[in-house]
């Protein structure tokens, strides 16, 4: 059974640059592996003409809680799907269930 990556970098479909002179990524983000030329759900880099952001960690780029996702649109859920993420996870804990 194939291991999921523990960390992964960000390839987007835009950029930004903030302020402070950091490029971001911007549109749609995919999981992408350095080294490699395509993301964990398939895309190739260079056909998809996605732009590399190897210093942007993925748990970085994530809308919810991530610091570099100001202008992130939408995640692939693909590439979410293969970095552990559930299609039931609960945002919340039932910490007092009933008898």
């Amino acid at each position: 059974m194939p291991r999921r990556p523990k960390d992964a970098a960000v390839a987007a479909t835009g950029q930004w640059t903030d302020p402070d002179g950091f490029r971001s990524p911007a549109g749609s983000v995919h999981a992408w592996l350095p080294g490699t030329n395509q993301t964990l759900c398939g895309l190739q880099l260079s056909r998809s003409q996605l732009l590399r952001f190897p210093h942007v960690q993925w748990v970085d780029a994530q809308p919810a809680t991530g610091r570099d996702a100001d202008r992130v649109q939408e995640v692939c859920p693909r590439c979410a799907a293969g970095m552990g993420a559930r299609r039931d996870d609960k945002p919340w804990k039932r910490t007092d269930p009933r008898p």
